[in-house]
Protein backbone atom coordinates (compact mmCIF):
# COMPACT_ATOMS: atom_id res chain seq x y z
CA UNK A 1 0.00 0.00 0.00
CA UNK A 2 1.07 3.56 -1.17
CA UNK A 3 2.47 5.19 2.00
CA UNK A 4 0.03 7.98 0.82
CA UNK A 5 -3.19 5.80 1.03
CA UNK A 6 -3.92 7.22 5.02
CA UNK A 7 -4.09 10.67 4.63
CA UNK A 8 -7.47 12.54 3.57
CA UNK A 9 -6.53 16.30 4.02
CA UNK A 10 -6.53 17.74 0.82
CA UNK A 11 -3.11 19.29 0.19
CA UNK A 12 -2.45 22.98 -0.60
CA UNK A 13 -0.34 24.65 -3.00
CA UNK A 14 1.83 25.21 0.19
CA UNK A 15 2.42 21.80 0.76
CA UNK A 16 3.19 21.51 -2.76
CA UNK A 17 5.90 24.04 -2.66
CA UNK A 18 7.44 22.57 0.11
CA UNK A 19 7.91 18.85 -1.33
CA UNK A 20 10.34 21.25 -4.31
CA UNK A 21 11.65 23.27 -1.54
CA UNK A 22 12.78 19.61 0.21
CA UNK A 23 13.54 17.98 -2.87
CA UNK A 24 10.74 15.52 -2.79
CA UNK A 25 9.61 14.67 -6.21
CA UNK A 26 6.04 15.70 -7.11
CA UNK A 27 3.54 12.98 -9.01
CA UNK A 28 1.02 14.59 -11.26
CA UNK A 29 -0.94 12.14 -13.45
CA UNK A 30 -4.24 12.92 -15.77
CA UNK A 31 -7.46 11.93 -14.45
CA UNK A 32 -11.29 12.02 -16.83
CA UNK A 33 -14.10 10.40 -14.53
CA UNK A 34 -14.84 9.20 -11.03
CA UNK A 35 -13.51 5.69 -11.34
CA UNK A 36 -9.81 7.45 -12.83
CA UNK A 37 -10.36 9.28 -9.99
CA UNK A 38 -11.08 6.61 -6.70
CA UNK A 39 -7.98 4.88 -8.51
CA UNK A 40 -5.56 7.56 -8.26
CA UNK A 41 -6.67 8.83 -4.55
CA UNK A 42 -5.93 5.39 -3.46
CA UNK A 43 -2.17 5.40 -5.32
CA UNK A 44 -1.42 9.07 -3.40
CA UNK A 45 -0.72 11.07 -6.54
CA UNK A 46 -0.08 14.36 -5.34
CA UNK A 47 -1.80 16.62 -8.70
CA UNK A 48 -4.28 15.53 -11.10
CA UNK A 49 -4.97 17.16 -14.28
CA UNK A 50 -8.30 16.97 -16.35
CA UNK A 51 -6.62 17.66 -19.16
CA UNK A 52 -7.83 18.19 -22.49
CA UNK A 53 -5.81 15.20 -23.59
CA UNK A 54 -9.22 13.79 -22.63
CA UNK A 55 -10.08 15.17 -26.14
CA UNK A 56 -8.62 12.13 -27.70
CA UNK A 57 -8.19 9.40 -24.84
CA UNK A 58 -12.00 9.58 -23.79
CA UNK A 59 -13.88 11.51 -26.58
CA UNK A 60 -12.19 9.87 -29.66
CA UNK A 61 -11.42 13.59 -31.44
CA UNK A 62 -8.45 13.31 -33.33
CA UNK A 63 -6.30 16.24 -31.59
CA UNK A 64 -7.64 18.58 -28.40
CA UNK A 65 -9.34 21.47 -30.24
CA UNK A 66 -12.46 20.49 -31.10
CA UNK A 67 -13.28 19.44 -26.81
CA UNK A 68 -15.74 22.35 -25.58
CA UNK A 69 -15.84 23.89 -22.12
CA UNK A 70 -19.33 22.08 -21.73
CA UNK A 71 -17.64 18.84 -22.24
CA UNK A 72 -14.32 19.55 -20.02
CA UNK A 73 -16.78 20.77 -16.76
CA UNK A 74 -18.45 17.31 -17.12
CA UNK A 75 -15.63 14.98 -17.05
CA UNK A 76 -13.95 17.48 -14.29
CA UNK A 77 -16.62 17.55 -11.81
CA UNK A 78 -16.98 13.98 -12.28
CA UNK A 79 -13.18 13.24 -11.32
CA UNK A 80 -13.53 16.34 -8.86
CA UNK A 81 -15.99 13.80 -6.98
CA UNK A 82 -13.69 11.23 -6.79
CA UNK A 83 -10.59 13.22 -4.98
CA UNK A 84 -10.29 13.99 -1.65
CA UNK A 85 -6.30 14.24 -0.93
CA UNK A 86 -4.76 15.85 -4.78
CA UNK A 87 -5.55 18.97 -5.70
CA UNK A 88 -7.25 19.00 -9.07
CA UNK A 89 -6.58 21.00 -12.01
CA UNK A 90 -8.90 22.06 -15.20
CA UNK A 91 -7.63 22.24 -18.66
CA UNK A 92 -9.55 25.40 -20.27
CA UNK A 93 -9.63 24.16 -23.28
CA UNK A 94 -9.03 25.79 -27.08
CA UNK A 95 -10.62 29.08 -28.00
CA UNK A 96 -12.34 29.20 -24.41
CA UNK A 97 -9.44 31.69 -22.83
CA UNK A 98 -7.52 33.53 -25.65
CA UNK A 99 -9.65 36.18 -27.00
CA UNK A 100 -10.10 38.34 -23.98
CA UNK A 101 -8.83 38.71 -20.16
CA UNK A 102 -12.86 38.56 -19.65
CA UNK A 103 -13.21 35.82 -21.11
CA UNK A 104 -10.38 34.09 -19.58
CA UNK A 105 -11.93 35.06 -16.38
CA UNK A 106 -15.41 33.82 -16.85
CA UNK A 107 -14.38 30.49 -18.60
CA UNK A 108 -11.97 29.91 -15.34
CA UNK A 109 -14.54 30.48 -12.91
CA UNK A 110 -16.98 28.13 -13.78
CA UNK A 111 -14.45 25.64 -13.76
CA UNK A 112 -13.69 26.53 -9.81
CA UNK A 113 -17.73 26.81 -9.07
CA UNK A 114 -19.36 23.71 -11.31
CA UNK A 115 -16.37 21.55 -11.31
CA UNK A 116 -14.72 22.58 -8.17
CA UNK A 117 -10.69 23.12 -9.39
CA UNK A 118 -8.32 24.64 -7.15
CA UNK A 119 -5.94 25.68 -10.33
CA UNK A 120 -6.73 26.10 -14.04
CA UNK A 121 -4.08 25.35 -16.82
CA UNK A 122 -3.67 27.72 -19.79
CA UNK A 123 -1.52 26.59 -23.07
CA UNK A 124 1.44 28.71 -24.53
CA UNK A 125 3.81 32.26 -23.90
CA UNK A 126 2.97 35.15 -26.03
CA UNK A 127 -0.42 36.90 -25.36
CA UNK A 128 -1.63 33.88 -22.65
CA UNK A 129 0.86 35.85 -20.43
CA UNK A 130 -1.63 38.53 -20.50
CA UNK A 131 -4.15 35.91 -19.35
CA UNK A 132 -2.22 34.19 -16.87
CA UNK A 133 -1.99 37.46 -15.23
CA UNK A 134 -5.13 38.38 -15.39
CA UNK A 135 -6.55 35.27 -13.53
CA UNK A 136 -3.96 36.02 -11.29
CA UNK A 137 -4.99 39.43 -10.26
CA UNK A 138 -8.87 37.71 -10.42
CA UNK A 139 -7.67 35.61 -7.86
CA UNK A 140 -7.50 32.00 -9.68
CA UNK A 141 -4.43 30.20 -9.14
CA UNK A 142 -2.95 29.23 -12.81
CA UNK A 143 -0.93 26.20 -14.13
CA UNK A 144 1.54 27.36 -16.75
CA UNK A 145 2.30 25.04 -19.87
CA UNK A 146 5.08 25.46 -22.29
CA UNK A 147 7.18 23.27 -24.68
CA UNK A 148 4.79 21.37 -27.10
CA UNK A 149 1.42 22.77 -26.18
CA UNK A 150 -1.26 20.45 -28.02
CA UNK A 151 -3.58 23.58 -28.58
CA UNK A 152 -1.44 25.16 -30.67
CA UNK A 153 0.79 22.03 -31.70
CA UNK A 154 0.13 22.58 -35.91
CA UNK A 155 1.57 25.77 -35.41
CA UNK A 156 4.88 24.13 -33.61
CA UNK A 157 5.16 21.46 -36.53
CA UNK A 158 2.85 18.92 -35.20
CA UNK A 159 3.60 16.72 -31.73
CA UNK A 160 7.18 16.91 -31.87
CA UNK A 161 9.76 17.64 -29.10
CA UNK A 162 10.37 21.98 -28.69
CA UNK A 163 13.40 23.57 -28.21
CA UNK A 164 16.38 21.75 -30.08
CA UNK A 165 17.81 24.94 -30.96
CA UNK A 166 19.69 26.61 -28.62
CA UNK A 167 17.19 29.57 -29.79
CA UNK A 168 14.24 27.51 -29.68
CA UNK A 169 15.30 26.55 -26.22
CA UNK A 170 15.87 30.38 -25.35
CA UNK A 171 12.32 31.00 -26.19
CA UNK A 172 10.55 28.11 -24.22
CA UNK A 173 12.53 29.29 -20.92
CA UNK A 174 11.50 32.77 -22.23
CA UNK A 175 7.89 31.48 -22.56
CA UNK A 176 8.18 29.90 -18.58
CA UNK A 177 9.87 33.14 -17.21
CA UNK A 178 7.30 35.23 -18.68
CA UNK A 179 4.32 33.15 -17.21
CA UNK A 180 6.70 32.93 -13.68
CA UNK A 181 6.42 36.53 -13.71
CA UNK A 182 3.01 36.91 -14.33
CA UNK A 183 2.32 35.21 -10.94
CA UNK A 184 1.34 31.47 -12.21
CA UNK A 185 1.53 28.97 -9.45
CA UNK A 186 3.29 25.86 -11.44
CA UNK A 187 4.70 25.50 -15.13
CA UNK A 188 4.01 22.28 -17.20
CA UNK A 189 7.03 22.15 -19.34
CA UNK A 190 6.27 19.47 -22.52
CA UNK A 191 8.57 17.17 -24.64
CA UNK A 192 11.71 19.37 -24.72
CA UNK A 193 15.25 17.96 -24.47
CA UNK A 194 16.25 17.59 -21.03
CA UNK A 195 18.88 19.92 -21.07
CA UNK A 196 16.49 22.63 -21.65
CA UNK A 197 14.80 21.41 -18.41
CA UNK A 198 18.34 21.88 -16.78
CA UNK A 199 18.68 25.14 -17.70
CA UNK A 200 15.35 26.27 -16.81
CA UNK A 201 15.36 25.07 -13.22
CA UNK A 202 17.63 27.31 -11.55
CA UNK A 203 15.60 30.15 -13.32
CA UNK A 204 12.59 29.55 -11.41
CA UNK A 205 11.19 29.59 -7.69
CA UNK A 206 7.91 27.75 -8.56
CA UNK A 207 7.42 24.28 -9.51
CA UNK A 208 8.05 22.72 -12.61
CA UNK A 209 6.26 19.24 -13.82
CA UNK A 210 7.85 17.18 -16.90
CA UNK A 211 6.21 15.56 -19.37
CA UNK A 212 8.74 14.17 -21.60
CA UNK A 213 11.24 16.68 -20.37
CA UNK A 214 13.95 14.75 -18.74
CA UNK A 215 14.48 13.66 -14.60
CA UNK A 216 15.68 17.46 -13.38
CA UNK A 217 11.71 18.63 -13.03
CA UNK A 218 10.12 19.02 -9.70
CA UNK A 219 7.98 16.26 -10.60
CA UNK A 220 6.29 14.08 -13.51
CA UNK A 221 2.64 13.85 -15.55
CA UNK A 222 1.64 10.94 -17.57
CA UNK A 223 -1.87 10.26 -19.27
CA UNK A 224 -3.88 7.66 -16.97
CA UNK A 225 -4.04 5.76 -20.17
CA UNK A 226 -0.76 5.91 -21.52
CA UNK A 227 0.79 4.84 -18.31
CA UNK A 228 -1.95 1.75 -17.51
CA UNK A 229 -1.52 0.72 -20.95
CA UNK A 230 -5.55 1.78 -22.04
CA UNK A 231 -4.85 3.80 -24.77
CA UNK A 232 -4.34 1.63 -28.53
CA UNK A 233 -1.97 2.89 -30.82
CA UNK A 234 1.29 4.07 -30.39
CA UNK A 235 2.64 6.38 -27.19
CA UNK A 236 5.18 8.85 -27.32
CA UNK A 237 8.85 8.84 -26.44
CA UNK A 238 8.17 9.88 -23.34
CA UNK A 239 5.84 6.89 -21.77
CA UNK A 240 6.65 4.38 -19.65
CA UNK A 241 3.64 2.03 -19.87
CA UNK A 242 2.88 0.54 -16.32
CA UNK A 243 0.44 -2.18 -17.04
CA UNK A 244 -1.66 -3.35 -19.90
CA UNK A 245 -5.07 -2.51 -19.07
CA UNK A 246 -6.16 -2.98 -22.83
CA UNK A 247 -5.29 -6.31 -23.12
CA UNK A 248 -6.55 -7.39 -19.89
CA UNK A 249 -10.26 -5.46 -20.71
CA UNK A 250 -10.50 -7.16 -24.35
CA UNK A 251 -9.44 -10.70 -22.30
CA UNK A 252 -12.60 -10.29 -19.53
CA UNK A 253 -14.90 -9.05 -22.00
CA UNK A 254 -14.09 -11.88 -24.90
CA UNK A 255 -14.49 -14.13 -22.17
CA UNK A 256 -17.51 -12.98 -21.25
CA UNK A 257 -19.41 -12.89 -24.63
CA UNK A 258 -18.37 -16.31 -24.90
CA UNK A 259 -19.54 -17.88 -21.56
CA UNK A 260 -23.07 -15.68 -23.34
CA UNK A 261 -22.79 -17.94 -26.36
CA UNK A 262 -22.06 -20.94 -24.59
CA UNK A 263 -25.09 -20.70 -22.34
CA UNK A 264 -22.62 -20.64 -19.53
CA UNK A 265 -23.46 -17.59 -17.89
CA UNK A 266 -25.40 -17.06 -16.08
CA UNK A 267 -25.29 -19.49 -13.88
CA UNK A 268 -27.70 -20.59 -10.94
CA UNK A 269 -25.35 -18.74 -8.46
CA UNK A 270 -26.03 -15.29 -10.79
CA UNK A 271 -29.67 -15.55 -10.75
CA UNK A 272 -32.51 -14.65 -8.12
CA UNK A 273 -35.02 -16.72 -7.03
CA UNK A 274 -38.20 -16.13 -5.49
CA UNK A 275 -38.96 -17.20 -2.41
CA UNK A 276 -40.72 -21.00 -1.67
CA UNK A 277 -44.14 -21.03 -2.70
CA UNK A 278 -44.56 -17.81 -4.49
CA UNK A 279 -43.67 -19.19 -8.44
CA UNK A 280 -46.70 -21.18 -7.87
CA UNK A 281 -49.29 -18.44 -6.74
CA UNK A 282 -47.88 -16.55 -9.43
CA UNK A 283 -48.75 -19.44 -12.09
CA UNK A 284 -51.96 -19.00 -10.43
CA UNK A 285 -52.32 -15.58 -10.24
CA UNK A 286 -51.95 -15.54 -14.43
CA UNK A 287 -53.90 -18.59 -15.08
CA UNK A 288 -56.81 -16.43 -13.96
CA UNK A 289 -59.61 -15.04 -16.34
Amino acid sequence: MSAHAGPTKRLTLGDIAAKRDAGEPIVMVTAYDFPSAQIVEAAGVDLVLVGDSAAMVVLGYDSTVPVTTDEMLMLTAAVRRGLTRPLLIGDLPFGSYEASDEIAIATAQRFIKEAGVDLVKIERGGTTVERARALVNAGIPVVGHVGLTPQTATALGGYRAQGRTAEAAQAVIDDALALQAAGVSMLVVEAVPSEVTAALMPLVDIPVIGIGAGADADGQVLVFHDLLGIHAGGAAKFVKRYADLRTAAIDGVRSYADEVRDGAYPAPEHSYRMPEGEAARLKGILAQP
